[in-house]
């Protein structure tokens, strides 16, 4: 299954906190194999020194992952994070970055991801991460 991403944007709307909304993600691709969202740059999202803080990375990444579930399930259903791991590999200053999201596995009850999180115009991620999601619904 397959979210449109003007459906996949109605999930991201409707299901989270204004904080999350405030990082300003768009879905960009939101299928079975692959979701992709765009975390803008912010000098708002950046800590002292002017890389984006991994808060901001880490919340992109949980969302993304919703997002992911969602597309391949075709539609949201209640789901809670069971855990989530991130590495930061390399800072972001001053670019929009790419949250990549593949369902590694989708079952009944449980979901997990890895995900690639890449600055626009480089070559390899700045973080990585693997999430494990609980389905609710």
């Amino acid at each position: 299954m397959t979210l449109s991403l003007e459906d996949a944007a109605t999930v991201l709307a409707d299901n989270f906190a204004p904080w999350v909304l405030e990082l300003g993600l768009r879905v960009v691709r939101a299928d079975e194999e692959r979701t992709v969202l765009l975390l803008p740059w912010s000098q708002r999202l950046a800590r002292e020194g002017g890389a984006l803080s991994g808060q901001a990375l880490m919340a992109a990444a949980d969302t993304a992952t919703v997002i992911a579930v969602s597309a391949a399930r075709g539609g949201f259903v209640p789901m809670t994070t069971v855990q989530q791991s991130t590495s930061f590999l390399r800072p972001v200053v001053g670019a929009d970055v790419a949250v990549s999201v593949e369902l590694t596995k989708l079952g009944r009850r449980m979901a997990f991801a890895e995900i690639t999180m890449t600055p626009e115009g480089a070559a390899q991620p700045a973080a990585r991460a693997s999430t494990v999601y609980a389905l609710l619904g």
